[in-house]
């Protein structure tokens, strides 16, 4: 049996539906039970578990074969990142308790990157549950094609998506959600010992370019990508309700710096399979 975290999440989603397909065992892993219904119809257990809650995590990764662990995404961190510090402590007794055979755990690109950005949350992660003795492996995906989600309504209605990814030319790692479910569903039923890093993209690297011509194709209309001025990023990110933009604002200097890569390079990642294409195609499906 398999626990999840994060299931009603894309990634997590992916990683229970290709466990499910393979015909293993999973349990859900929610704090809403009503959240569960949904994959109790599909024949999983379910667990009921905050990501606060060493107590409850233990019973819900209790006689597991393996645990897939995602935190929940925070994209407004108080200074000195206290929420997921919590949180990974909390996995951290729990997961030494319930002694499952493997854990796999969702990191970042950049995870092993020494300045401070958003994405230190994942490299907190991975410094503290490291220690752990079974078998663990920190899964570290590209950007997700998905964010380009926002950009659907501006391409639509104006013809420009806006880019904070920049140059507009400049590739950038990319992956689709259910690629990432697929090797973390993949690397659960494989069997190793010791740390493992597996970092993973898609096919190919995309530019915002790439972005804005693939919505033009799909819309029947041109679409160009138009970069956001970076001087205009702290206003405008306080704007949305982000009392300290500096940890995003320094994730997107490092992937347009380049410091925010995998710790293999290009040439030592996995490269899957999914286009672009195929995700900015479902992403306008879904918003009609």
């Amino acid at each position: 049996m398999y626990a999840i975290t994060g299931i009603t999440g894309q990634v997590g989603g992916a990683v229970a539906r290709n466990l499910l397909s393979a015909n293993q065992l999973v349990r859900a892993v929610v704090r809403d039970a009503n959240k569960g219904t949904a994959w109790a119809e599909q024949g999983c257990a379910v667990a009921l578990a905050d990501m606060n809650d060493a107590d409850a995590l233990k019973a819900a990764f209790a006689g597991a074969e393996g645990v897939f662990v995602l935190i929940p995404p925070n994209f407004a961190p108080s200074r000195g990142f206290p929420e997921t510090r919590a949180i990974v402590a909390a996995l951290h007794s729990a997961i030494a308790a319930a002694r499952p055979g493997k854990v796999v755990c969702l990191s970042t690109i950049g995870a092993q990157a020494t300045q401070s950005n958003l994405l230190t949350q994942l490299q907190i992660v991975e410094q503290v549950l490291g220690d752990l003795p079974m078998p663990f492996a920190f899964l570290r995906p590209a950007w997700f094609m998905e964010n380009a989600a926002w950009d659907v309504a501006p391409a639509r209605e104006k013809g420009i998506i806006p880019s904070f990814l920049q140059p507009l030319d400049k590739p950038v790692p990319m992956i689709a959600t259910a690629e990432v479910g697929r090797v973390a569903a993949e690397l659960l039923q494989q069997t190793w010992s010791g740390r493992r890093i597996v970092e993973i993209e898609g096919p190919r690297r995309v530019t915002p370019d790439d972005i804005a011509k693939g919505f033009s194709q799909l819309l029947g209309h041109p679409v160009h990508a138009e970069a956001v001025p970076r001087e205009t990023w702290e206003a405008l990110f306080k704007a949305q309700g982000t009392a300290d933009p500096e940890p995003r604002i320094r994730m997107l200097d490092g992937f347009n710096e380049g410091w925010i890569e995998f710790e293999s390079g290009e040439s030592g990642s996995i490269k899957g399979e999914v286009e672009l294409e195929t995700v900015l195609k479902s992403l306008v499906e879904r918003s009609n």
